[in-house]
């Protein structure tokens, strides 16, 4: 296998989150952003990473030191655009040989190992320079646009200013995760044009390849939540909810049953055993373990604590705080 590695662009400022933290550390289901998407690349069994950090970076290298995660990082100490990212990032590229190389954004949670690794199978199938993964969204506005001929093959990637009504209508979206040929990346990187923003866009490469005849293509997720980020707190509120959701629904798909989900709030890490019945008002979070055959609330919180099993449960709220139980 090709040496392969990931660029996490994490350097964006958190003020339309009403935050004073960088964007990557907002929460989704009480795990960062950037916690998401780190876990992602890691199941890849991706071993290189660098992550790109600019607005409080010092926040955020504190984030990836207790993290546990292995990681390289490359500042931006001028926001220019995420072409300008990836460019701080050239060293480590070059450094750790790295052939085929994953781009993301850090504040996408949603973009899972399995759609990571398909659409890299894709990319070497098809020996592209550029694989974007690629999403319908019936709601496609707010997105970069992939259009294509009338062979099907990519033409361009519009963003929504610079559509026309025609193009406002493709349903096909760029999620802003990429797969390159890191020699074909970093020779464009080097001549991306400034757009009329002032910033250099990893956009303008797909167009430079394009331009140069390089092989771009698409991989079209089949889960269009993988397109998913927040760049507002409206935005987050709405991926919380997506989370918070499909954990619940897992775990009722799993055969517990969760009656009145509407105020039942589980963390992705939580593990319950069959036969066990949550009621309302329970909160489950940070690598709880729940047994099997349990009954957990109504009016119960656990945090980092395993239950046994057979356990009856109701009104109590139990945590791990500095490695000792606490039992309110």
């Amino acid at each position: 296998m090709a040496k392969i590695g990931c660029v996490i662009l994490a350097a964006g400022e958190g003020t339309r989150m009403r935050s004073e933290k960088p964007k990557v550390l907002s929460e989704v289901l009480f795990d960062p952003m950037l916690e998401w998407v780190l876990g992602s690349v890691t199941s890849c069994n991706i071993k290189k990473i660098c992550v790109v950090v600019g607005f409080g970076h010092e926040t955020v290298k504190n984030f990836l030191a207790d993290s546990g995660y292995s990681y390289e990082l490359a500042v931006q100490d001028h926001r220019k655009g995420t072409a300008h990212a990836v460019l701080m990032a050239s060293n480590f590229l070059e450094e750790n040989s790295i052939e085929s190389v994953l781009v993301l954004n850090g504040d996408s949670p949603f973009m899972e190992s399995g759609t990571i690794m398909e659409a890299y199978g894709e990319h070497l199938r098809s020996e592209n320079s550029a694989t974007i993964i690629s999403a319908n969204l019936e709601n496609s506005s707010g997105y970069g646009r992939i259009v294509r001929n009338s062979a099907g093959r990519i033409c361009s990637v519009i963003e929504e200013a610079d559509a026309d009504e025609h193009e406002k209508q493709i349903k096909e979206v760029n999620s802003g995760a990429y797969w390159f040929k890191t020699k074909d990346l970093l020779e464009c990187l080097s001549v991306v044009p400034l757009s009329a923003c002032g910033e250099y866009y990893l956009t303008s490469v797909i167009e430079l390849l394009l331009k140069n005849n390089h092989k771009v293509g698409a991989f079209l997720a089949q889960d269009p939540v993988v397109v998913l980020g927040a760049n507002n707190s409206e935005q987050l509120e709405v991926l919380n909810k997506i989370a918070k959701t499909r954990v619940v629904e897992k775990f009722k798909n799993q055969g517990i049953r969760i009656p009145y989900d509407e105020d039942v709030i589980i963390g992705r890490d939580v593990e319950i055993g069959e036969g066990t019945t949550i009621l309302s008002d329970v909160t489950l979070l940070k690598k709880t373990r729940i047994g099997k055959n349990c009954i957990i609330g109504p009016g119960t919180n656990i945090v980092g604590i395993s239950i046994e099993d057979n356990a009856n449960i109701i009104f109590r709220d139990l945590s791990v705080q500095k490695n000792r139980v606490a039992i309110g």
